[in-house]
């Protein structure tokens, strides 16, 4: 009897696209299509995915979202559980470091927390952000995290 485990990385795309620049992860979840990765867009209640985050046993959950980390539009890094008091998230009820908490429980995972400065919350995206979504996506892609800054 012959089987494989295979496991699957995690993109969880969180925020509000009504909201402008704040809907920056759930743009990467509609775009990012790469084999091994799994997507879900959670919108404004990543909450309610974590029985599905679970379910497929991944080795990495990254979780993009907009942040405001008091940088420049489209800046990128990478949030530790530490400094997420450091960040403000403005559109989800459950705080990222609860909702880290419970996966990293929950699973054997790497989690990571990649936060995009937003320009404006409102109207349609702006394009320093979509080009910083885009850039997570190509390294995302290339199967690391280690390309981008953690926030200090």
């Amino acid at each position: 009897m012959a089987f494989s485990i295979v496991s699957v990385n995690v993109l969880l795309g969180v925020g509000n696209e009504l909201h402008g620049d704040d809907g920056v992860g759930v743009y990467v979840a509609r775009h990012f299509h790469h084999e091994g990765w799994a997507v879900i867009e959670c919108g404004t209640a990543p909450e309610n995915y974590i029985g599905k985050v679970m379910a497929s046993t991944p080795e990495l959950v990254v979780i993009v979202d907009a942040a405001d980390m008091g940088l420049e539009a489209g800046a990128i890094r990478i949030i530790p559980k530490e400094r997420m008091g450091a960040a403000s998230f403005s559109t989800h009820s459950l705080p990222l470091s609860v909702l880290i908490s419970h996966i990293e429980m929950g699973t054997h995972a790497h989690v990571y927390l990649i936060g995009v400065q937003p320009g404006h919350m409102r109207g349609e995206m702006s394009p320093l952000v979509k080009k910083a979504a885009h850039h997570i996506m190509a390294v995302l892609k290339k199967g690391t995290t280690e390309e981008f800054v953690v926030l200090e």
